[in-house]
């Protein structure tokens, strides 16, 4: 599936270019769409943004957003793929932030909480999902509902 969905990407980008901001996939989403041949025609690059202070400095992630809200929040997913767009340059960004475990967070949050965030030229979107299974079931649905969202939004 997850392959599919990175050439069907690749496909529906037509030239326009793609960015990502990943955090708990650690880069799973770049390497799927770098997989699919003639990606770099469309696919710039992305920051894996694991800790607070990469999405701060890199990505323009508010300071204390990331204190009062926790990493894995609508808002830091929004500010992440906001961020990357504007700094690598891009029409369109994903960014991915959550738990994949083995613990939750301070916030509340429990395993499987994954923000996915998109942005464009018209602003940002995110959404919500708890998936279920272990840290690599957690990421690999993360990184296909990323892919998925990303055709949705385009």
């Amino acid at each position: 599936m997850m392959t599919r969905l990175s050439y069907d990407v690749i496909a529906a980008l037509k030239g326009r270019t793609l960015v990502t901001a990943e955090s708990c996939t650690g880069g799973g989403i770049g390497a799927a769409l770098t997989a699919v041949p003639g990606s770099s025609a469309v696919f710039k690059g992305g920051i894996i943004s694991y800790t607070n202070e990469v999405k701060i400095s890199q990505l323009n992630v508010d300071r204390e957003v990331l204190n009062t809200c926790g990493a894995v929040s609508d808002e830091v997913a929004k500010q992440m793929a906001t961020g990357v767009r504007k700094n690598l340059a891009a029409d369109y960004a994903v960014s991915v932030t959550g738990l994949a475990g083995p613990d939750g967070d301070e916030f509340g949050n429990p395993v499987g909480t994954v923000f996915i965030g998109f942005a464009d030229e018209n602003g940002a979107d995110v959404r919500k999902f708890q998936f279920p299974g272990n840290r690599e079931d957690v990421r690999n649905q993360a990184i296909c509902a990323a892919l998925a969202f990303v055709l949705e939004k385009i």
